[in-house]
Formats: structure tokens, C-alpha cells, sequence
């Protein structure tokens, strides 16, 4: 028989909770899951595609099952085929991730009808969180230890001390 593979396909820079939440659910659905760290310039990225690639292999690790981290700069029907993958895996948070993601399916399928995109909602709790966000939250010397792992939190705060801190110190008073 056929492994079932799958691709969960995403920049994870920093990787956080919800993003773990949808590996841990979504290596369920499949005998693997190739989580892809793709290269995407325009999200002026925090971190490198080798630094995101062992951050997810660290955070991933304790889940078990078969789980491979690869890095992938082509169409993400092309790296799905090149992988064996028939199945992309896609967390949602909200309304408007449903409308960008229900296009990119369409489009998808029309590239290549053999693969089939499943859509897992975020765990309540994780719905707001995006790597984005934390960046931002993080970059303005906010807490972000309810979006990600302690291992993530120190990376990202030693990268913004590398890089320094927007915004002036708060003023309380």
C-alpha cells in the first residue's frame, strides 16, 4: 500500500503554538507529514530558512510519528508532487483566512487535481495567534509567551536584541 503523505506547507518564521497544533492534528491524518519551510522574501523573514528548518525540527520532535522538515522555494503543487504528497494541510483562524485559503485551493486543483487540500480550524485557544503578529509584538518588547515554546521566545528575543527594538520604552508614569 501507498504511504499517504502529506505537506504542511508555511514560512514559521518563528514557528508558533497554532502551527504545532496543526502538525501535531494533522501528522494524525497521515502516515507522513512533510512540514515544507518555504522561502518567502516578501514576508521579510526574521529568521533564515536553515534557522526556521531546526526550529521546527526542535518543536516538532516530541510529537512522534513521521515527520520530515524540508526546505522548498518552488509552487507548492510542484514540491507536494516531488514529495509523493496528495494531501496539503492548512490551519484557519479565521473568516478571512477561509477566503484566501478557499482560493489558493481552487487554484491549486487546477494545477494539479491529484493532490486534495484538507483545512483543520486552529484550537480555539491558538486562533489569533500569527507568526507576523508575534514578530511585531515581540520587535516592540511585548510579551509573547502565550504564542510559542520557550525555546522560540528566547530565539526571537535574542534576534530583536540583535537587531533592536522599535518603538521607545514604555512610560508608566
Amino acid at each position: 500500500m501507498t504511504p499517504r503523505i502529506g505537506v504542511y506547507p508555511g514560512t514559521f518564521d518563528p514557528i508558533t503554538l497554532g502551527h504545532v497544533d496543526i502538525i501535531r492534528r494533522g501528522a494524525k491524518l497521515v502516515d507522513e507529514l512533510v512540514v515544507g519551510v518555504t522561502t518567502n522574501a516578501s514576508k521579510s523573514p526574521m529568521f533564515s530558512v536553515e534557522e526556521r528548518i531546526a526550529m521546527v525540527e526542535r518543536e516538532v520532535a516530541a510529537i512522534g510519528g513521521a515527520i520530515r522538515v524540508v526546505a522548498f522555494d518552488s509552487l507548492l503543487m510542484d514540491f507536494a508532487e516531488a514529495q509523493g504528497a496528495r494531501m496539503i494541510v492548512r490551519g484557519l483562524r479565521a473568516v478571512a483566512d477561509f477566503e484566501y485559503e478557499y482560493q489558493m485551493a481552487g487554484m491549486n486543483q487546477q494545477i494539479n487535481p491529484r493532490v486534495e487540500t484538507v483545512f483543520l480550524m486552529a484550537d480555539v485557544s491558538l486562533q489569533p495567534i500569527a507568526s507576523k503578529l508575534v514578530k511585531e509584538i515581540a520587535l516592540y518588547g511585548g510579551p509573547i509567551d502565550r504564542f510559542v515554546t520557550p525555546a522560540v521566545r528566547d530565539e526571537v528575543t535574542a534576534r530583536v536584541a540583535a537587531i533592536g527594538r522599535k518603538g521607545s520604552p514604555r512610560n508608566d508614569g
